[in-house]
Formats: structure tokens, C-alpha cells, sequence
């Protein structure tokens, strides 16, 4: 199964810079079908990138976060080749991990 995440980090001196998107519904659970059933809840919970061990990003979602979220942001520590780890975990025990290098 491919993954549900698509990632970019490239290191410019001493900051990298890391893009992800990650494909989920997100769900809140407070929306109906054409039927008019409601959509059960199904969201993210955690997000974590990690790099050489540490976590250089943590997020706790709920249910405002929108379909198919987009991530951007940047930290220090990391150089080219290094690995960095992104993995999520939703509210129905669903998860995607990936690995990407830096560039």
C-alpha cells in the first residue's frame, strides 16, 4: 500500500526545511451523508516528525483540522542525508509511517 503521506525536507545550512501533506479524511463527525447519516468522527491525533532520534515535531489534532492537511514548518540540527521519520495516528487506531532523507 503506498503511503498516505508526501514529504519534502532540504537542509540549507544550519535550518531544514520540512513540507508534508498527508492524505486523510478528517472527519468530525458532525457532517451528514447524502442520506442524511452522519459521517462518524474519523481524524488524526498525532502527527510526529522525528529526526536522529528526537522529535523535532508534535502535534495533537482534533477534529478542526481540515482534509488532506498540510504541514510546514523548520528546525535546526539536521544536515543532508539525514533520515527524518513522519508518522500519524488516527482516532480509530489507523496509522502511516515514512522515511525521508533530507536534501
Amino acid at each position: 500500500m503506498a503511503s498516505s503521506i508526501r514529504v519534502r525536507a532540504t537542509s540549507n545550512g544550519d535550518i531544514t526545511e520540512v513540507q508534508a501533506l498527508i492524505q486523510h479524511p478528517m472527519d468530525t463527525g458532525l457532517v451528514k451523508d447524502p442520506k442524511g447519516e452522519v459521517i462518524p468522527a474519523h481524524y488524526i491525533q498525532q502527527l510526529t516528525f522525528e529526526c536522529n532520534g528526537k522529535d523535532v515535531f508534535v502535534a495533537d489534532w482534533g477534529t478542526a483540522v481540515s482534509k488532506d492537511p498540510y504541514v510546514k514548518f523548520s528546525f535546526k540540527g539536521a544536515k543532508k542525508g539525514d533520515d527524518l521519520k513522519i508518522s500519524w495516528t488516527d482516532n480509530k487506531g489507523a496509522s502511516d509511517t515514512t522515511t525521508a532523507k533530507i536534501a
